[in-house]
């Protein structure tokens, strides 16, 4: 059996304030500065500056190095790493105001996040995104239950493309929930390994809100407090 890893959570909100922002634009790269000065949505763009400012500084403070020096490169996929740190990973997620940060050593790592809000279309995205099995235990569940446990297997599914470094383009419906068991795989795509590797915790993050953790290592959660 693989060794246990711990991964370190960070829950946060963005803050409403807009003048915070210039602490988070003078610790953005190039790119990072490039992007959001294209974001033309000031909401959006608030946002997406916070929160990679926000992960700099967590990191820096982590490795005990200036936020504004860590190169944070991306693979082909998109996935971002630390050139100078590779056993390092991290991931992060957000939705609305909301957002969550995780990190840990010498693992694949993914996490997500989401506002459990209704939809018109549950049933559409349940049979575009969902396996056979996921497809019957939800569709059995009482109406009222369903939200939730659409929003159960969707974080979980986000988190381990995510992991993966391979995202959406793997197939959600591949990926496929042990329903009975949330925190395992019935089946994982082809070339991610063994479904036994993978595994998976959904996190308490408040009312209305659902999110997981997916690695591929046995894991316990450490909640960090003051960020």
């Amino acid at each position: 059996m693989s060794d246990i890893i711990e991964v370190t959570v960070f829950q946060a909100m963005v803050c409403a304030e807009t003048h915070h922002d210039q602490r988070y634009w003078t610790v953005l790269d190039q790119l990072e500065y490039a992007k959001a000065s294209r974001i033309k949505q000031p909401l959006l763009q608030h946002r997406y500056v916070e929160i990679h400012g926000r992960l700099r500084i967590l990191l820096g403070q982590w490795l005990n190095e200036s936020p504004d020096q860590l190169q944070i490169s991306r693979t082909e996929q998109g996935k971002p790493y630390l050139e100078h740190y590779p056993e390092l990973c991290f991931n992060l997620s957000h939705t609305g105001e909301h957002v969550l940060f995780a990190i840990a050593t010498q693992a694949q790592l993914g996490v997500d996040i989401e506002v459990c809000k209704a939809r018109v279309n549950f049933e559409g995205l349940v049979d575009k995104c969902f396996a056979k099995e996921e497809r019957a235990y939800w569709t059995q569940l009482p109406e009222l239950d369903q939200r939730q446990a659409f929003y159960h297997f969707w974080t979980q599914k986000e988190a381990f493309v995510k992991a993966t470094g391979r995202g959406i383009a793997l197939g959600l419906n591949t990926c496929v929930v042990n329903p009975l068991h949330p925190s395992t795989f019935l089946s994982v795509p082809e070339g991610c390994g063994r479904v036994s590797d993978w595994h998976s915790l959904s996190l308490d993050c408040g009312a209305g809100l659902s999110a997981a953790i997916v690695t591929d290592k046995p894991f316990t959660i450490k909640k960090a407090t003051g960020f």
